[in-house]
């Protein structure tokens, strides 16, 4: 019984008291500042590497509150177990539906919440060094250009024409993907995908001279095209 009752009373003075004084209002604000200045390096490597359709401008600044909050969150956590059981039961019903466009948005969205989790535990030295170390890596990654840069090519024009026309096409035009097709009272809208290299787009003057295309139009595009 002794062996249990003292047991006991190893966990609840080591474990579970709350314990008030563990952060003072110096460690949390040097906590903040620190994770405000590495989330900073994020906000601007996010806007510098940057290579989809749309940046927006909202999601860098959620990357920067992202974490800040985390960052609180795990010093709230860090003093008292009980708390941080709760905290876990609480995070568990929360449900993000936003979809995510590019795979790279959610490198930066798991990096902005390591920065948050390692200063909130104090690990400083841990989130400046890793987080300098993510950010050469991605500058280095996004500065390595890819031989062929893809194109999209949207040609209208009539059905019956289409054979002659993807004859003519295929002379000029070695390799190409069909993304999409629509039909619409006879007229045809056919979408190309071409991979050529970078502002290498002088076939677009012979393929508009192609004979019963009544126009195109190309268009510049990363990653994949939703019809």
């Amino acid at each position: 019984m002794n062996e249990v009752t003292s047991y006991k009373d190893i966990v609840n003075n080591s474990l579970l008291n709350v314990q008030p004084g563990a952060l003072t209002v110096s460690d949390v604000v040097t906590s903040l500042l620190m994770t405000l200045v590495i989330s900073m390096l994020i906000f601007w490597l996010y806007k510098k590497s940057f290579r989809g359709v749309l940046y927006t401008h909202s999601f860098n600044i959620s990357l920067v509150m992202i974490s800040l909050v985390t960052s609180l969150v795990i010093m709230t956590i860090s003093t008292n177990l009980i708390l941080s059981l709760g905290m876990v039961g609480a995070l568990s019903i929360v449900r993000f539906r936003t979809a995510v466009k590019d795979p790279l948005d959610i490198v930066f969205m798991f990096w902005a919440i390591a920065v948050g989790i390692a200063n909130g535990a104090m690990q400083f030295q841990l989130s400046l060094v890793g987080s300098i170390f993510i950010a050469s890596v991605i500058l280095v990654l996004s500065r390595i250009k890819t031989l062929n840069n893809p194109y999209l090519l949207v040609l209208h024009y009539q059905a019956n024409n289409e054979s002659d026309i993807l004859d003519q096409i295929s002379s000029i035009i070695t390799s190409y993907k069909i993304k999409s097709k629509t039909v619409s009272s006879g007229t045809v809208e056919l979408t190309l995908e071409i991979r050529v290299k970078k502002n290498n787009i002088d076939f677009v003057d012979e393929v508009s001279k192609i004979e019963n295309l009544k126009d195109l139009g190309l268009v510049s595009y990363e990653g994949d095209y939703v019809s």
